[in-house]
């Protein structure tokens, strides 16, 4: 099962799934983050999401290309572990900035000249 919150502060927006993000949930997911297609700034805080397949990655890089076309910024936070592992594998952090806690996905977020900001 997969719960998403969506948090919409004076600075920023934050996307919070909580779960798996699979073939079975991906569909959620994908609906979720094309809503924030507007956002222009928006932190997708993965924290809580154990594990993600080619299908989550996936929506998560559409998702993320939609926003960019928007002119919105990105960026994720997403701990230490296997998740991480595949975001760094994968190259997913050479086109996003990817920071381990949301308040340095945040600070990065709102210094976008800072060096690990794209």
């Amino acid at each position: 099962m997969l719960e998403i919150e969506v948090e919409e502060l004076d600075t920023h927006t934050v996307l919070r799934p909580s779960g798996e993000i699979d073939a079975y949930t991906v569909a959620q997911f994908r609906e979720r983050i094309g809503d924030l297609a507007l956002a222009p700034r928006l932190l997708i805080d993965l924290g809580s999401v154990p594990f993600m397949d080619s299908a989550g990655l996936g929506a998560l890089i559409g998702g993320i290309r939609r926003i960019r076309d928007s002119d919105g910024e990105v960026v994720v936070a997403c701990g230490e572990g296997a998740l991480a592992r595949l975001l760094h594998t994968t190259g997913f952090d050479r086109i996003v900035p990817v920071a381990e806690t949301p308040e340095e996905a945040l600070a990065s977020l709102l210094t976008p000249d800072s060096p690990e900001a794209l």
